[in-house]
């Protein structure tokens, strides 16, 4: 089996946790299976977590087990889950696949159809991995959608900011206090804020109506139109 295997990119990191339902539906995820190397760092014990079982067919079925044994026994690979020396070893060569929060690191491994994006952990004592498996052509339409990020608006439609996909709104309140919540692209004129899902009007109206005003928490988006060449797309 020929497998392309990346550097996870930012944008995608994400993807190597649980989501929202209406973003794992989007981005036809298929469940997800995580493990560990044992306390001597040989062993192999994993457990798989449905999503959807329709897009769990005998195919993928079949792709998933060799896609599992290419990572772990083709040298070809660099038997990435061979054992955890192995996978520590993997981790310390590519250090440009290292995420966000500093201890994990992440790599995505494309077939022809479906995509598998895994969060790696060489320590001893926690969960190793987690391979995170989507179909691929739902995936990347969902990501680059994603890219046009969260939009904020006014109750009279006037945009304010754009958040990427992930970003944090402070909500500033009427009595003077603030909380931020994280933000979840879903389309054009919907994402999800905190725990709930908005249409962008409906978040607007609330927040004039509780006396809240909003602003990024995080660095948002260049205002649409204001974009220059040197922002390139990175979905693939």
């Amino acid at each position: 089996m020929d497998l392309e295997i990346w550097d996870i990119l930012p944008n995608e990191q994400l993807y190597t946790y649980s989501q929202p339902s209406h973003i794992e539906t989007q981005c036809g995820f298929i469940g997800y299976l995580h493990g560990d190397m044992d306390t001597d760092g040989n062993g192999f014990f994993t457990t798989w977590n449905d999503h959807d079982r329709e897009l769990k067919t005998q195919e993928f079925k079949d792709e998933f087990d060799e896609v599992i044994n290419a990572l772990r026994f083709n040298p070809e690979y660099e038997g990435i889950l061979k054992n955890r020396s192995a996978l520590m070893k993997y981790c310390f060569r590519h250090l440009s696949c290292q995420m966000a929060d500093g201890h994990s690191f992440g790599i995505r491994v494309d077939t022809k159809q479906n995509s598998y994006l895994c969060r790696l952990n060489p320590n001893k004592g926690e969960y190793n991995f987690y391979i995170y498996a989507y179909r691929k052509d739902w995936l990347d339409q969902h990501l680059r959608e994603a890219q046009k990020g969260v939009r904020f608006i006014d109750p009279h439609y006037r945009e304010l900011f754009r958040l990427p996909d992930g970003g944090k709104v402070r909500i500033r309140h009427k009595d003077g206090s603030s909380s931020e919540r994280v933000c979840r692209y879903i389309d054009d004129y919907h994402a999800i804020i905190g725990n709930n899902l908005y249409h962008i009007c409906e978040f607007a109206e609330q927040m004039e109506y509780l006396g809240n005003t909003v602003e990024p928490a995080d660095k948002p988006l260049v205002p649409p139109g204001k974009e220059d060449h040197e922002h390139e797309s990175t979905a693939r």
